[in-house]
């Protein structure tokens, strides 16, 4: 199939795994990369990223178009993109392409960060929406999708794989590690670990962090944002990963947890439907629900080498045997792609 495929591309984005993962499945893809598109000057970017105005969004859609006629797609798959226009869609789809947005972000949540006013109108104009979270189907199907699948966040195999040979605490220089954002109220769950005594260590961006962690700052913080091989082998380093869920995004699961897995690392995860359908607790993953059993979690196993290498090689075996990785989440949204364009044909025929 050929795919145009519009995301931001940079190399430590997800956006850029899924491209991978299609052009592995062996589908002709040609690619837009987003960033491109981004005003040099900060007032203006603010601008156009907050009210989706801007000669830059006029240029996307414009490229957009051009694009679709020299390459002659079947499919756009549009990867978080906020500026696609609906007459842009209205465009692609008369021309007998399907249009698909893969938007891991939650528009409807209470978060309500800005950025959406143009991706609020689309919705009813893609063939497609795709999301990780049960209540964003409905929330989509009410908003007048025409097709919604739920999808699994993943991790990506050609990135995230465990060590060889598996590491031990002799290796580990990382404790109780965190790495990714400050969101909801991670900053003052960890620094309460930090006064309990607890080897704490976080890794992000330092924008996410100087501000929430004020004095610990320094204490805490370290190796500062970490992508691709630097992410995995910090995952490889730390006795116990943790992965918070995103109460603002209503989040389920997160992807933070599969790749943790699929590294070889012990996962401490806050317990959700979602992860406990995913992974057996105990066994493949241990859970947390609030902070005196995250604190007692952490207690209990630190100490256990044994049972965290036993409980990562288990979860490790369930996300490379489960489908928990990029190609097997994009075929899954493919696979319901063949299914509307075989129905449109059925219709025109």
């Amino acid at each position: 199939m050929r795919i145009l495929y519009v995301a931001q591309l940079s190399p430590n984005d997800t956006a850029e795994y899924r491209r991978a993962a299609l052009v592995r499945a062996g589908h002709d893809v040609s690619a837009i990369d987003t960033i491109s598109y981004r005003a040099k000057h900060p007032l203006l970017r603010k601008l156009e990223f907050r009210a989706s105005i801007g000669p830059d969004v006029s240029r996307l859609n414009h490229d957009i178009l051009a694009e679709a006629e020299r390459f002659q797609p079947e499919m756009v798959w549009a990867d978080k993109v906020l500026w696609m226009r609906p007459a842009t869609l209205d465009a692609l789809r008369a021309r007998g392409i399907t249009t698909v947005s893969y938007m891991i972000d939650n528009y409807f949540g209470p978060r309500r960060d800005p950025g959406w006013r143009l991706y609020a109108k689309t919705i009813p104009h893609y063939d497609l929406h795709c999301t990780q979270r049960d209540v964003n189907v409905v929330s989509y199907r009410d908003a007048g999708a025409r097709d919604v699948i739920k999808i699994q966040t993943a991790y990506e195999p050609t990135m995230q794989f465990p060590a060889d040979p598996p590491y031990t605490d002799a290796r580990r220089d990382r404790g109780v590690s965190f790495i990714g954002t400050s969101y909801d109220d991670r900053a003052q769950t960890l620094m309460r670990l930090h006064a309990e005594g607890l080897p704490v260590v976080i890794s992000g961006g330092p924008q996410h962090w100087r501000g929430p962690l004020g004095g610990l700052y320094d204490t805490l913080y370290r190796e500062g944002e970490l992508f691709r091989e630097r992410y995995r082998e910090a995952i490889w380093r730390s006795q116990i990963n943790l992965s918070f869920l995103t109460h603002g995004n209503q989040d389920e699961f997160v992807h933070k947890s599969f790749e943790i897995a699929a590294c070889g690392g012990f996962l401490l995860a806050e317990r959700s439907p979602g992860h406990s359908e995913r992974f057996v607790e105990d066994e493949e993953a241990v859970f947390f629900t609030g902070y005196d059993e995250l604190a007692a979690k952490v207690r209990k196993y630190l100490p256990d080498e044994a049972a965290r290498n036993r409980i990562a090689l288990a979860g490790l075996r369930r996300a490379w045997s489960s489908g928990y990785d990029n190609d097997t989440q994009v075929k899954r949204i493919l696979e319901r792609v063949q299914t509307i364009r075989v129905g449109r044909q059925g219709r025109a025929a």
